[in-house]
C-alpha cells in the first residue's frame, strides 16, 4: 500500500534562475580553476570561456549572460578594450567584475568610468570571488 503525503501549508519556492557568468580569461589553467570553483557555488553557473577581446565583445553582445569576470590582459586584446567597445557600439554590459593581476590605480579608474563596481586582485583576493557572485546573483532577486 502507498500513501501520498501532501504538504498543503507551504508552497515551494519559485525556482530562480541561474547568474550566467562569463569568463574572460586567456589563461587555460585559470580557466580551469574558476570553473571549479563557480561550480561549487548555488545558482551560479558558468555560460561561456573565451579569451580574447573579440570573443567576448561577441560573447557580451548576445546577452546570454549575466555576468561578466574580466581579466584584463587577453591573448589578443585587453578587458579595457572589452569594456570600451561595447561602450562605443552603445551596448551595456552585463555586471562586470575585473579580475586581474594589475591591480593599479589607473586601470581601476579606467573600469569605474565604465560602471565596473567590482574590481579584485587575482592573487590577493581570489578567495573574495565567489562571494561576490553570490552578492550580484542575490541582487538579481
Amino acid at each position: 500500500m502507498m500513501i501520498a503525503v501532501v504538504d498543503r501549508g507551504r508552497s515551494a519556492a519559485p525556482l530562480r534562475a541561474p547568474l550566467r557568468v562569463l569568463l574572460v580569461e586567456d589563461s587555460r589553467m585559470l580557466q580551469d580553476r574558476l570553473r571549479e570553483t563557480l561550480a561549487g557555488l548555488d545558482g551560479v553557473e558558468v555560460c561561456a570561456t573565451v579569451d580574447s577581446e573579440p570573443a567576448a565583445v561577441d560573447a557580451i553582445r548576445t546577452g546570454r549572460c549575466d555576468a561578466v569576470v574580466l581579466d584584463l590582459h587577453l591573448r589578443r586584446g585587453t578587458g579595457i578594450g572589452v569594456l570600451r567597445a561595447l561602450a562605443r557600439a552603445g551596448v551595456r554590459p552585463p555586471e562586470v567584475v575585473v579580475f586581474t593581476n594589475y591591480d593599479l590605480p589607473e586601470y581601476r579608474r579606467i573600469a569605474e568610468s565604465y560602471g565596473v563596481r567590482h574590481f579584485l586582485d587575482k592573487a590577493r583576493e581570489y578567495e573574495r570571488l565567489p562571494a561576490v557572485l553570490e552578492q550580484l546573483r542575490d541582487e538579481r532577486g
